[in-house]
């Protein structure tokens, strides 16, 4: 990391040790706070990456941080929290609703002339195909049900009713963000774009991460693991080696 370049604290750095190791930021799922991530951190500082796990308003040390009405509004928000240009060439890697912040926050990035490498796409629908798809739940009974649905999140906290009044809170700003989001299907960034997914993942299959080719003008891949929407749980010290390796 260049000794001039500033990030806001709630930017949590998991460094790679090496002075010129690339800079993966990590976007997180809708109600996902950065400390979810800390894992896929640890392990992309292992591999040789400086890891930057975003933290979105409404969670963590951004409890009372006002949420951004858009997707757009959020990706410029990260975007304002640290000297990218001073990192060099930028990974991206977003997981479900974080794969599109990333999308954004890319676009963000090429058009202020930060070169962006590569966005890895975990487990998420294409930009293009956001608008058409059923809107996310809002009321709570309908939000902790699409919760158990996709896993991921421990059945023993959704019990607890502190954990789930925060939860809400983050999730609502992101779906009510989400709910409102629209891409063309000719938006393209010049990075390239690597999805990976679950083999088993109900909400998005291989042929949905496919869409993704679309928005990109430089190289596409697809890789599969073992797993549902959350198969990244289970993997998260290859996905970190795959995603330092390209």
């Amino acid at each position: 990391m260049s000794a001039d370049a500033t990030f806001k604290p709630w930017v949590k750095r998991y460094p790679g040790g090496a002075p010129d190791a690339p800079a993966t930021l990590v976007f997180p799922h809708a109600g996902g706070a950065a400390l979810a991530y800390r894992g896929l951190g640890t392990a992309l500082a292992a591999a040789g990456s400086d890891a930057y796990v975003m933290q979105y308003p409404q969670r963590g040390d951004r409890l009372t941080h006002p949420a951004p009405d858009t997707v757009g509004e959020l990706a410029a928000d990260l975007f304002d929290a640290g000297d990218w240009a001073a990192l060099g060439p930028l990974r991206l890697f977003g997981h479900c609703m974080g794969a599109v912040v990333a999308f954004e926050f890319a676009r963000v990035a090429e058009s202020k002339g930060i070169e962006v490498s590569s966005l890895w796409v975990s487990a998420s629908e294409a930009p293009s195909t956001v608008a058409a798809a059923p809107a996310l739940p809002m009321a709570e009974s309908e939000i902790i049900a699409e919760m158990v649905d996709l896993g991921g999140t421990d059945p023993q906290l959704l019990a607890d009713e502190d954990f789930v009044e925060l939860l809400l809170m983050a999730v609502r700003a992101d779906y009510a963000a989400f709910n409102r989001y629209g891409c063309d299907d000719d938006v393209r960034i010049a990075a390239d774009i690597h999805t990976l997914g679950g083999d088993t993942d109900h909400r998005v299959s291989e042929n949905m991460l496919r869409r993704w080719e679309t928005h990109t003008s430089g190289a596409f891949t697809v890789s599969m693991f073992e797993g549902g929407h959350f198969y990244i749980n289970d993997h998260t010290a290859d996905v970190a080696e795959l995603v330092h390796a390209l």
